[in-house]
């Protein structure tokens, strides 16, 4: 049985952590090594996470240095054959790992296994949607326009093919995977998916099941939407070192316009409707092919945007709880399907 390292990246979240980890301990797969990164928490993250006496668990402590040098700390302890990562306030079903290991096991070309997620409230309800991901034949174009690895809570990544992109922190002269420039935070993930697919010949795979639990953070403000865009330019900035003018000059359009069109939905949930529309305006100016090439989605996204700004906010809320109903009832029957086949 192959040794899996789960890696938890932790920073203020006294709130969920016991739950996390206790859902890693549920694992029907049982060989693995738990690593808790605790990034300079100044709550009780920390003690929470002492309180657990298994084995399996070592608990690091570092100043804040933020998710991806936590991540970094932690694969450079790592002694499984298998690497999987789970974000601090995210949940895995308890099957999870035992999928990942069988997919991974039974497929030597893939590098990295991942699965779509549900999303989840803060109260650990489930919102009755889904991440839906494409699954195979990923290109680095879908990395930039449909992130099918939705989330840090669900890759699990074979441990030489993270030795493979490895390389050494200027700074600290440390052996790093992720990039830990601040300025990158939130795109840390895809710019290192991007460096995986385009500097080494493993593939990015996925299951069709939701076996990560995704939360949804309800709070936040446009402000937030802002900066994670510029993120996304400087993940873009740094592709370029690594990838040819000819690809950047195809893929770059596109990727923003895909990037902006999910901002004008994450805005859409955060009720800023006139953000949404500038986004949504924006995606269609930088590329406007992504109406017809995804014409229902992206009509959908400018409609909300719009609907949201125009109508009291008591009656799209219920036009929205209705889409919502239906749009999960569709992802649940398409995810069965999936498994049938």
């Amino acid at each position: 049985m192959k040794l899996v390292t789960v890696i938890i990246p932790v920073y203020q979240v006294e709130k969920y952590i016991a739950k996390t980890v206790s859902s890693v301990l549920a694992q029907t797969y049982k060989n693995f090594e738990l690593l808790i990164v605790d990034d300079g928490s100044t709550d009780r993250s920390y003690e929470i996470c002492q309180q657990f006496t298994d084995p399996r668990i070592k608990i690091i402590r570092q100043q804040n240095q933020g998710v991806a040098a936590a991540r970094n700390t932690g694969i450079r302890q790592a002694q499984g054959d298998y690497v999987a990562l789970l974000d601090g306030d995210d949940l895995w079903v308890p099957h999870k790992l035992e999928k990942h290991v069988e997919h991974l096991d039974s497929s030597p070309k893939v590098g990295v296994s991942f699965s779509r997620s549900a999303f989840i409230d803060e109260a650990d309800k489930p919102l009755g949607i889904y991440q839906m991901s494409k699954l195979t034949d990923i290109t680095p174009l879908d990395l930039l326009c449909r992130t099918p690895i939705g989330n840090g809570s669900v890759p699990v990544i074979r441990k030489e093919l993270l030795a493979a992109i490895q390389f050494v922190e200027p700074e600290s002269g440390e052996l790093s995977y992720f990039d830990r420039d601040r300025s990158l935070h939130p795109s840390e993930d895809v710019e290192c998916w991007l460096r995986m697919m385009l500097k080494t010949d493993w593939q990015l795979e996925g299951l069709a099941e939701a076996l990560t639990l995704y939360r949804v953070n309800p709070k936040g403000f446009s402000a937030q939407l802002y900066k994670k865009l510029s993120s996304w330019e400087t993940m873009l900035e740094k592709a370029r070192a690594y990838t040819s003018p000819e690809m950047m000059a195809e893929w770059e359009k596109p990727a923003m316009a895909y990037q902006l069109r999910h901002l004008a939905r994450r805005a859409v949930t955060l009720s800023a409707g006139s953000t949404a529309i500038e986004f949504s305006h924006k995606a269609l100016s930088i590329y406007r092919s992504i109406l017809f090439e995804e014409p229902r989605r992206t009509v959908m996204t400018l409609a909300s945007a719009y609907l949201l700004w125009l109508l009291p906010k008591s009656t799209y809320h219920q036009i929205q709880s209705l889409a919502l109903q239906i749009t999960g009832s569709n992802q649940k029957r398409r995810i069965l399907q999936e498994l049938r086949e």
